[in-house]
């Protein structure tokens, strides 16, 4: 059935869930796509890595849509994985300890990217360590072999092959990747937290005319990244 709830501010429906992100990352691929180890660092006790995000932890299914901060937005995504809120209470308290003023965690990724979030909206139930997409197994082109899932946040902290959690008291350690009014501490799509200094509108104006040229790229460098791999 069509999801017939309306959309976020600003936002259009796609017909393509596209392959997308700042363009220097259209040719960065995670480096070992099929390990799920995912490294604890920053304020913590005791810095871990954690093998296998999914063992002994619940499997979930979920329904959500995606929407990107470039104004589009692609329904009805079926993801599968586990609740971060249930790796943060059954794994990462009790074996990294994260200090109790650690508020806010990096989150960084196999091909370099990064971003940040308060840990109180990664808890949120609907937040998750994704493996499967649509009945399969993540592809490259959307995340693998990690993908965290935020619903109720832009597309860009929906952080694709994650591989490491940087828990931090201080956001200001935080350096982001592009320019620093691109990256808003919480991105949330309901009150149109695209970027800061200026209302979420205006950047609607910014960024949709973006939207053709980078999915193309993107589209054309995952095309050259998968024939490599082929004929390696």
């Amino acid at each position: 059935m069509p999801n017939e709830s309306p959309l976020p501010p600003g936002q259009y429906e796609a017909k393509t869930f596209y392959r997308f992100g700042l363009t220097p990352f259209a040719t960065r691929f995670p480096h070992d796509p099929t390990s799920r180890s995912l490294q604890i660092s920053g304020d913590v006790e005791r810095q871990v890595t954690l093998v296998d995000v999914l063992e002994d932890l619940p499997a979930v299914e979920q329904l959500s849509d995606f929407h990107c901060v470039t104004t589009w937005s692609y329904r009805a995504l079926r993801w599968e994985g586990v609740r971060f809120a249930d790796l943060f209470q059954r794994v990462i308290q009790p074996q990294a300890r994260p200090a109790a003023g650690a508020q806010w965690v990096i989150l960084q990724a196999q091909d370099g990217y990064r971003t940040c979030l308060p840990l109180e909206d990664l808890l949120a139930p609907d937040v998750l360590l994704a493996t499967r997409l649509d009945g399969a197994a993540i592809t490259i082109e959307h995340g693998a072999p990690l993908r965290l899932v935020v619903p109720s946040h832009y597309g860009y902290k929906n952080v694709k092959h994650l591989r490491r959690l940087d828990f931090c008291e201080n956001r200001q350690v935080y350096r982001p990747l592009g320019f620093r009014f691109m990256d808003h501490p919480r991105a949330r799509v309901a009150l149109e937290e695209r970027a800061v200094g200026a209302p979420g509108w205006f950047f609607r104006y910014l960024y949709r005319p973006l939207v053709r040229s980078t999915a193309a790229r993107f589209r054309r460098t995952l095309a050259e990244y998968l024939t490599s791999a082929d004929r390696g």
